[in-house]
């Protein structure tokens, strides 16, 4: 179970880091597509750098509520763009990358949980 909580987890990192990168830089092809869908430019670095902080915090041991959290932003920042190109009736290609990009993050928490919540898969210390 580990080694596939940490590929699909890999898998999520280089996913939205991928994405978010050229949020950060302000590429044009990123500022292009932030304008077709509406929002404004200065919300172009927001984002990118939201899902490098939260990618980190998945990344990083501990901070098991911080991590909650990491994913909450990180599946709405994805549910928000499936939906905003759903809405302005895209085509396939520009929504499968926000859903690709939630099955990811889905598959990482379940097995972050089925991985960190089983007593089984840590040793114990009696009487904590």
């Amino acid at each position: 179970m580990r080694i596939a909580y940490w590929t699909v987890t890999a898998l999520m990192a280089g996913f939205m880091l991928m994405t978010s990168l050229p949020d950060v830089l302000m590429v044009e092809g990123a500022m292009e597509m932030f304008r077709h869908l509406g929002y404004p430019s200065y919300f172009v670095p927001f984002v990118g750098v939201a899902k490098i902080l939260g990618v980190i915090t998945v990344l990083v041991p501990g901070f098991r509520r911080l991590k909650e959290w990491a994913y909450a932003g990180l599946v709405f920042d994805l549910i928000g763009a499936f939906y905003s190109h759903l809405s302005l009736g895209d085509q396939v290609k520009f929504w499968i990358l926000p859903l690709i990009g939630l099955v990811l993050v889905g598959g990482s928490y379940f097995l972050y949980h089925a991985v960190y919540d089983n007593p089984r898969s840590f040793r114990r210390i009696e009487g904590t």
